[in-house]
């Protein structure tokens, strides 16, 4: 694209006719400023307006184009609203039409004229009515065709839409092709121009088609050439750290008091091979909870410590930080492995003294929250960095890590199970291990759903399994009562639950107190001194209380699949037999469909499978904080082939111009280094 045409239509909007500044500000809304903008911002449906029916074929339901004589004009007033009432005619019969607040038409509207109308059709006292339809005067010269709608803000109208897209649709000469012509030629593509064109107005349902495959494969495209491309820059840096071949973890492993399974062993080997291969690793680890994930982070910062370098893992809360720090100073305390812990809490003193021992080397293992990626945190010879839980974490977050160290390793461990499709999405940067089995002798644990009038039994159970001398949780979907949202809090539970529960030692936990308070509880949970924790979601990830054989989840039609299944991860970790109740007040379609597959499976990627059919990729997974483009039209459930076929033609433009640089691939590359822009990961 030439600069000057780059100027016209990153042009604003203003320079569509009928676009002030109020217009431009509910635009925004919208995200369009420009009339690129405009051209990329895609009808959420289509309305069929080729086919005039006759007015005796029409049906209650029936969503209709009629032409007609307006015979009949009465405004008056129905309870205090302005009422327009037509009658239109055509040689088969009559159909009533309805506009509430409708008195400006009438001064538009011409009696024995011949109208164009489109709408719902209803039965009201035996005779056919449209309310509020379409409505414009019959011109014989006026192509009927397929019309889009657009998704609206307040301010804005699809008629206005639809006249400003046309107008934006004059400035498309602007915008020259930018896949290259034997990507075109071997995908059997249609042109930009005119995907736009019909993506907006298509001709017929073949051209739409045309139009809607050429745009999915663009942005799956744009998305797979930028991830792999990054991908291969990884792979290709030679001066990554090399871990001598000589240090093993035999004797770390040999330490542990139980058997890695088959999973876990060949999942050790791959991270192995990547740290002694001399290359950056940048791999993920997918686990289902219990899996054990975090015993392989101890493997691989056994080996970067043994061989002379620092290991850092990050966690995305400092609950789960200092978890995982006590967990692992029991380790490596056996191998003489000093660890240093690092978050935002600590005193200013507490905070310079561990400053000090990592810059120094002192400290061989750290673990922190966030603060361990603030500028003034300096690494003597940092050689691995491990993230957990990374869908709590974006690419710009693992990459400031990442120049912390003179390219170290980078291993990123999560426990929410990913869809196939969507990692190869998500993570096409990484190589992706998984841990498909978990250690031998854990139960399933039991998952039953109630509603409201199941509650006082589920609480009844809860005591039962308490006074066996175990432990529970009971989770809400809020901390406090909101007059907004119709769901309970863990406030208000606590203190209906202590009276409750009297007999027992109960506690609140939540994610805005103070971290002192927190620490106090999880020691105290842990030592077995509360025997009830009230909490939001604050445990969802990475609480470990073998202890702990309930877990009852309050307003469960709230949360979705994987976010049940992570908090149902933190019982089941004992011997003993545990259970998981959900208590939904309101059972929606999808809350039951969640609650069926709760009950029938525990195996995390199937459950993260059927979360991404019921509720879609981008809510499923929010793909903005991985700092990757969002998809406009692209859905990567429905079109998985078309991903298929788009990674291997990502992979043959790379094949043959792995930086981009050919004449044919500039648009191309300008195309994806724009939409990469925030990711600071993409220096081609």
């Amino acid at each position: 694209m030439t600069e000057g045409d780059d100027r016209i239509i990153q042009s604003k909007v203003t320079m569509i006719k009928g676009i002030g500044p109020k217009k431009a500000d509910c635009l925004r809304k919208l995200n369009i400023e420009t009339i690129e903008d405009f051209l990329y911002f895609y009808p959420r449906t289509y309305e069929d307006r080729r086919h005039i029916r006759k007015i005796n074929s029409l049906r209650d339901g029936n969503v209709a184009l009629i032409k007609g004589k307006l015979t009949y004009i009465l405004k008056g007033r129905i309870t205090r609203r302005h009422t327009l009432k037509l009658l239109i005619r055509d040689d088969t019969g009559s159909i009533e039409i309805v506009f509430f607040h409708g008195g400006y038409l009438a001064k538009t509207l011409k009696l024995n004229e011949e109208y164009i109308l489109y709408g719902k059709v209803s039965v009201n006292q035996g005779k056919l009515q449209m309310l509020h339809p379409d409505i414009t005067e019959y011109d014989p010269d006026q192509k009927l065709s397929i019309v889009p709608v657009y998704p609206l803000t307040s301010g804005i109208t699809q008629g206005e839409m639809r006249k400003w897209q046309k107008e934006a649709l004059s400035y498309l000469h602007a915008l020259n092709e930018y896949l290259p012509k034997s990507t075109l030629e071997r995908n059997r593509l249609c042109g930009i121009h005119y995907a736009i064109e019909n993506i907006h107005f298509p001709k017929d349902r073949k051209t739409l088609m045309q139009a809607k495959y050429r745009l999915i494969f663009d942005e799956l495209l744009f998305l797979q050439t930028g991830l792999l491309a990054i991908k291969r820059r990884m792979a290709s840096v030679e001066n990554g750290v090399s871990f001598s071949e000589e240090v093993t973890t035999d004797d770390f492993i040999a330490s542990l008091p139980y058997a890695l399974t088959a999973a876990q062993q060949r999942v050790l080997n791959e991270i192995i091979l990547d740290m002694e291969s001399g290359k950056v690793m940048n791999r993920l680890v997918q686990g289902d909870v219990g899996s054990g994930k975090t015993i392989l982070a101890a493997a691989a910062m056994y080996k970067a410590v043994k061989c002379g370098f620092q290991a850092v893992m990050m966690a995305p809360t400092e609950l789960l930080a200092k978890q995982h720090f006590n967990d692992l100073k029991l380790i490596f305390d056996k191998h003489q492995i000093k660890l240093g812990f690092l978050s935002g809490n600590l005193s200013m003193k507490e905070k310079k003294e561990t400053l000090n021992k990592i810059e120094s080397g002192e400290f061989d293992v750290i673990i922190g929250t966030h603060a361990v990626i603030q500028p003034n945190v300096k690494y003597a010879s940092l050689g691995l960095v491990i993230t957990d839980e990374q869908h709590r974490f974006g690419v710009n977050q693992r990459e400031i890590l990442s120049k912390k160290g003179k390219n170290p390793d980078v291993l990123v461990m999560t426990a929410t199970p990913i869809p196939r499709t969507l990692a190869v999405i998500l993570y096409g940067d990484m190589d992706i291990s998984i841990i498909d089995e978990l250690p031998p002798g854990r139960q399933k644990v039991i998952t039953r759903a109630v509603k409201e009038d199941g509650r006082e039994a589920a609480y009844e159970f809860v005591r039962r399994e308490v006074r066996k001398g175990r432990q529970a949780y009971v989770v809400a979907p809020l901390i406090e009562d909101s007059e907004h949202v119709d769901a309970k809090s863990a406030l208000g539970l606590y203190d209906e639950l202590k009276e409750k529960f009297k007999e027992f030692p109960i506690a609140f936990l939540h994610g805005a107190m103070k971290q002192a308070d927190k620490d106090r509880i999880m020691n105290e949970l842990y030592t077995g001194k509360i025997r009830i924790l009230i909490s939001t979601v604050v445990i969802e990830v990475g609480i470990n209380v073998p202890n702990a054989t309930i877990m009852l989840i309050e307003n469960a039609e709230r949360f979705g699949l994987a976010q049940l299944h992570q908090l149902r991860g933190r019982v089941g970790r004992g011997n003993d037999q545990s259970y998981c109740i959900l208590i939904t007040e309101k059972g929606s379609e999808i809350a039951e469909k969640r609650a069926e597959i709760m009950r029938t499976t525990n195996d995390g990627f199937l459950i993260a499978e059927k979360d991404l059919e019921l509720r879609g990729p981008g809510e499923f997974f929010g793909i903005k904080q991985h700092g990757i483009p969002e998809l406009k039209i692209a859905d990567i459930v429905k079109h998985v082939k078309i991903l298929n076929t788009v990674r291997e033609e990502a992979e043959h433009i790379l094949n043959d111009d792995e930086l981009l640089i050919k004449e044919e691939n500039i648009s191309f590359k300008n195309r994806i280094d724009k939409l990469f822009k925030n990711t600071e990961n993409l220096n081609l």
